[in-house]
């Protein structure tokens, strides 16, 4: 039976586009508001904080190690039946932990169903928008960019207003809810009529009759197209780059989770201490899509990924500023500077990926980033919460903490990319000459090499000077 395609850049592109930026408020906006229940949880089963932060460690994680089953799901079942999957999972998930009576069980449900779902969600959302827009894509992902920000400045109210009413498992209740408007954004999700979107085929494959041996290579080929471990293994500027984004992370999502609670133990009001998450989310509605146009510019080009390192290091910096004061004013003050630190942060990660890899291999290369920083992302929290346990909730170190993670990493990934440059400097050099004297000598000229010496080629005499 036939059915009617959408047409790229056509007006439902722009209906799809709109489903695309409520999807990402929706998934990548919803683990900033998990500090709000940090206390709640931490109360209901008499947990730690290191056993109370494995929820939202594992809640992160899972939204990031998701994506190369994703794409396995896009790739087979299309874009529109991957992010309604994933906003049923994610209710499932959140309805199921309003009945948890254990951590473990809430760590299986919030932790990871949810997890999973918001990762099938908000990852098919943005790769659909490749098939709708060719010549606006940029402007595409900058707008629905904005849906992260519209998230982080939303979920934090809703949930602190929900949270007095309802508590915490009738809050889970309604979210499971709220996600379903996933599915809703899925059914928009038409399909489109180009050469590059991925097939739906009907009906199982047929039965394999390949050898073990065959088994284990076609195996092979598919942890090589999710998998890039050759480039991580031979291309030296994605390994430093992994290396430090790796080592980052143990920083960067720990203000995310810890904010709220650090705020409320020196007095905060609870309202006021939730609107220090929505300040952040609501300053990013306007410094991520500028971050995004600034780093999208051709004059960066060469120098992006010495800004990403700039980024972190005053995203470092800044967490030094709340760990010395919790007053309010103060602490309105650094939100707004930690803003403009991880607009930057956002804009510049998959952009500096992307001039690192080359571009066939940069789904490849993504998959295996994603699932190294989920690492990151599942010990960090736990690590955070280990370090309260042990110097009694005492929030200052894990700003502290925080800040070690992220300034380090960017001395680390600045100092490794000069070095590297310079090592590729001479090479470059000894290229560019041997393409000249090459060019030079089928012409008959005089070359001047890098060490000034002369060699004559013909009697002409002309001079080719390399740079």
């Amino acid at each position: 039976m036939s059915r009617d395609l959408e047409r790229a850049e056509g007006c439902w592109a722009w209906v799809v586009l709109l489903a695309s930026l409520v999807t990402q408020g929706l998934t990548l906006g919803f683990p900033t508001c998990t500090g709000i229940f940090f206390t709640e949880l931490q109360h209901e089963f008499q947990a730690s904080n290191s056993e109370t932060s494995w929820f939202p460690s594992i809640l992160t994680a899972m939204l990031h190690a998701g994506g190369p089953l994703c794409s396995i799901l896009v790739g087979r079942f299309g874009c529109r039946v991957t992010v309604m999957l994933g906003g049923a999972l994610a209710s499932l998930g959140m309805v199921a932990s309003s009945f948890c009576r254990t951590l473990s069980q809430l760590y299986l449900t919030a932790g990871f169903i949810t997890g999973l779902g918001m990762c099938f969600s908000f990852q098919s959302s943005i790769t659909v928008l490749g098939f709708y827009f060719s010549r606006h894509r940029a402007l595409a992902n900058a707008l629905a960019s904005v849906g992260v920000s519209l998230g982080i400045t939303l979920w934090p109210l809703l949930s602190r207003y929900l949270l007095e009413d309802l508590g915490w498992r009738g809050t889970f209740l309604v979210f499971g809810g709220v996600f379903l408007h996933c599915c809703v954004c899925g059914a928009i999700l038409r399909p489109v009529a180009t050469s590059t979107a991925p097939e739906t085929t009907e009906g199982p494959p047929p039965p394999s009759k390949t050898s073990a041996p065959g088994c284990v290579a076609a195996c092979g080929r598919a942890i090589q197209r999710h998998l890039a471990f050759d480039i991580l293994r031979h291309n030296a500027g994605y390994r430093v780059y992994t290396l430090g984004v790796m080592w980052m992370i143990l920083g960067f999502p720990l203000p995310h989770v810890f904010l709220v609670p650090y705020a409320m133990w020196h007095g905060v009001d609870e309202h006021r201490a939730a609107l220090l998450i929505s300040i952040i989310g609501f300053s990013n509605i306007f410094l991520r899509p500028m971050a995004g146009l600034v780093a999208g510019r051709r004059d960066f080009a060469g120098h992006r990924k010495y800004l990403f390192s700039l980024a972190a290091l005053l995203n470092g910096l800044t967490n030094l500023v709340c760990a010395a004061s919790a007053d309010f004013r103060v602490l309105v003050g650094y939100c707004l500077a930690y803003s403009v630190s991880m607009s930057g942060i956002g804009a510049l990660l998959f952009q500096v990926l992307m001039d690192i890899v080359p571009m066939d291999r940069f789904s490849s290369a993504l998959g295996l980033f994603t699932i190294l920083e989920s690492i990151s992302i599942l010990i960090s929290p736990p690590l955070a919460g280990l370090l309260l346990d042990t110097t009694d909730n005492n929030f200052s170190y894990v700003f502290y903490m925080s800040s070690f993670f992220l300034i380090s990493a960017a001395l680390f990934m600045g100092g490794s990319f000069c070095v590297l440059q310079k090592k590729e400097r001479p090479g470059k050099r000894a290229e560019t000459e041997g393409a000249i004297t090459e060019a030079a000598s089928e012409q008959g000229l005089m070359v001047e090499d890098s060490r000034g010496s002369k060699k004559r080629l013909n009697t002409e005499v002309m001079y080719v000077t390399s740079v």
